[in-house]
């Protein structure tokens, strides 16, 4: 008795214990819980004075908090992919706007307090895709440059965005095109594949015309991806500077000359019908009203309207708009760095109101309020969008056009005396160059009920579309699975600990490799670590658009739990019942293996068998095999 008793009261608190840790898991899981975090997204190199700003926008009187800086003040950082939490530094061709350039992680660096995007002529070679033959092949590049994106890392949903940058090359060499923008995150720059049907629709309208060129359209009845149904989405994008360099004579249609930048809200659906022809001003009424314009020096950019996008079958096609503005640049631009920003606000729920204002050195350029927008019932952005910085090089922007007779511009390599023809004077000796940001600072307005941080919130979920879709993001070319690499924290060889960003940031272990402190992280621990100080929160599960209420998951928790009580109570009388049996005199023993050997033989010649062998064993009963199982996420421990 007194081992049964034992036996008994070990099994009984194991018995316990599981309860216990089932039901601190089930309140885990259904209950939710509150993660507090302390270094989000605001780089301590951040001045204290620049915590908080205020609208250069004389009719916003609101206080706008610092909710995200970088500073890039660490020389040595790398930006490749997985090394960096805000950025990453892409390392692929790019098919887009007839580019000329492959990007290169190499090319974006932190030197001298600043980020250095440079551009250099290097050959690159690279696996094309030809969309007649649908087939690949071997291609080059002779321009490299660098890209860095925070695509899934950080967006941002309303708010201010500020960069401080100098401008690249000769101002007036043409070739170079340097550009700060974002774009909503349903899209990731260059990878086309995930921008069809998406870029650049800011549209929430359902309508028979664009029901099949609109990816996620307002005319679903259905949610998929955690979508909302009847809600439209997309990928609008928002350009802060597109610098366009070259000789100053005087264009058409304009009093803005080159060097010039253009400051543009890129939406679908575009205006059909009577469209303004390039390098003309639109008719009356043919496009949008009601924008508005700081200065003479800032006017209506007549040389860009948007793009048709072609698709097969036709009602695939859809056409975009690009309401842009040019704004002069002297040559004191590219010798010192100069404040550019947006101030956005992001519409009513109802899609109304909303607007972008752009301003230069804290001075209001080009604004665009929601009302104008009814033209195409397309709204200001609503989605999370995230930063991009780039240099690119495209035949589309300041080369010759057209083509110079006798030259083919088929293709556009310098020291080559057949591929220089179509490239513009003086691009050759205006390489290599640096495109250089001393910072990029976001806030959002105190309280903001329009405002917020992440790249899939509650209103505007991303991240199932993204898993769903994830081969558009990757470079499935290369045989990438995932579209970003988990971010690596030390590891990276090291000489000493300066190499490690010691003592603040990290240091050199005995076995030559970095260890990082807390709230650094990288391969060198050289970046800070970034994250959303308040991340959304559901406060339903969301399975298939069933929602499932909280009430119903509490009951629905202390069902399983009554349940798992259920069992293990009725595996503890079976257990109890063995011990017993275990306890039993020898004959009666005897006696019980005889009926059970009887009951066995009765129903194998019933031709039913519970056995893999031909052989009965019962000794089972004594010999227990235990299986353990792992229940905890692996995701939930720490590094």
């Amino acid at each position: 008795m007194r081992m049964f008793g034992s036996m008994a009261i070990v099994r009984g608190q194991a018995f316990m214990s599981t309860v216990t840790n089932i039901f601190t898991i089930a309140l885990f899981v259904f209950g939710g819980h509150t993660q507090q975090c302390h270094a989000g997204w605001v780089d301590p190199d951040t001045p204290e004075d620049c915590l908080t700003t205020t609208s250069n926008y004389v009719g916003d009187t609101r206080k706008f908090e610092l909710v995200f800086s970088d500073e890039f003040e660490q020389d040595g950082r790398s930006f490749a992919d997985g090394s960096d939490p805000r950025w990453t530094a892409i390392d692929k061709n790019d098919y887009t706007n007839e580019a000329l350039h492959f990007y290169r992680p190499e090319n974006v660096q932190t030197t001298n307090g600043v980020l250095n995007i440079s551009t250099i002529l290097k050959s690159n070679k690279y696996k094309a895709f030809d969309e007649d033959k649908l087939k690949y092949y071997a291609d080059a590049k002779h321009i490299q440059s660098g890209m860095v994106q925070g695509w899934n890392k950080f967006c941002m949903k309303g708010g201010i965005i500020e960069f401080n940058a100098r401008l690249p090359g000769d101002p007036e060499v043409g070739g170079l095109w340097p550009a700060l923008w974002m774009l909503g995150n349903l899209a990731r720059a260059t990878y086309v594949g995930s921008s069809n049907f998406v870029w650049p629709y800011s549209y929430n309208q359902c309508d028979e015309k664009n029901r099949h060129s609109q990816s996620i359209s307002a005319c679903s009845k259905v949610g998929h991806y955690g979508m909302k149904p009847g809600v439209g989405r997309g990928s609008p994008e928002v350009d802060i500077l597109e610098a366009m360099m070259g000789s100053p004579e005087k264009l058409p249609h304009t009093n803005i000359t080159r060097p010039y930048f253009s400051t543009s809200l890129q939406i679908a659906p575009g205006l059909e019908g009577v469209r303004p022809n390039l390098g003309n001003l639109p008719k009356k009424g043919h496009w949008y009203k009601g924008l508005e314009y700081g200065s003479n020096n800032t006017q209506l950019n007549p040389f860009f309207y948007g793009v048709k996008l072609e698709h097969k079958p036709k009602q695939y096609t859809y056409q975009s708009d690009a309401i842009s503005a040019n704004t002069h640049l002297t040559k004191d631009f590219f010798k010192h760095y100069h404040k550019y920003s947006v101030e956005w606000e992001p519409p009513n729920e109802d899609g109304t109101k909303g607007y972008l204002k752009w301003f230069l050195d804290g001075i209001f350029l080009y604004g665009i309020k929601g009302e104008s927008l009814e033209l195409t019932n397309t709204q200001i952005p609503s989605e999370p969008m995230y930063i991009l910085m780039n240099t690119a090089v495209a035949s589309s922007w300041g080369f010759p056009k057209p083509c110079p007779q006798g030259c083919d511009c088929k293709c556009y390599e310098c020291g080559n005396p057949a591929c220089t023809c179509g490239l513009p004077d003086g691009f050759c000796d205006n390489v290599p160059a640096s495109f250089e940001i001393d910072y990029v600072r976001a806030y959002q307005a105190k309280d903001s009920v329009t405002q917020n941080l992440g790249c899939s919130t509650k209103s505007r979920p991303t991240a199932k579309f993204i898993e769903g879709h994830k081969k558009a993001f990757s470079k499935t070319e290369e045989g990438q699975k995932e579209p970003l690499q988990p971010i690596q924290r030390g590891g990276e060889y090291c000489q000493e600990d300066s190499d490690c960003g010691y003592p603040t940031k990290g240091s050199c272990s005995m076995g030559k490799r970095c260890v990082c402190n807390d709230e650094f992280t990288g391969p060198m621990c050289l970046s800070h670590a970034g994250f959303d100080d308040n991340p959304p929160v559901a406060d339903s599960l969301e399975i298939d658009r069933v929602v499932i209420s909280p009430a119903f998951l509490t009951m629905l928790a202390f069902a399983i739990i009554a349940f798992i009580s259920y069992v293990g109570f009725a595996v503890f009388n079976r257990r109890r019942q063995a011990d017993r049996y275990d306890q039993l005199p020898t004959n009666d023993v005897a006696r019980l293996n005889t009926d059970m050997m009887r009951g066995a033989q009765q129903q194998g010649a019933s031709g039913g068998s519970y056995q893999q062998s031909g052989e009965a064993s019962f000794n089972g009963l004594n010999e227990q095999k235990t299986v353990t199982y792992c229940m905890i996420d692996g995701r939930l421990l720490d590094e």
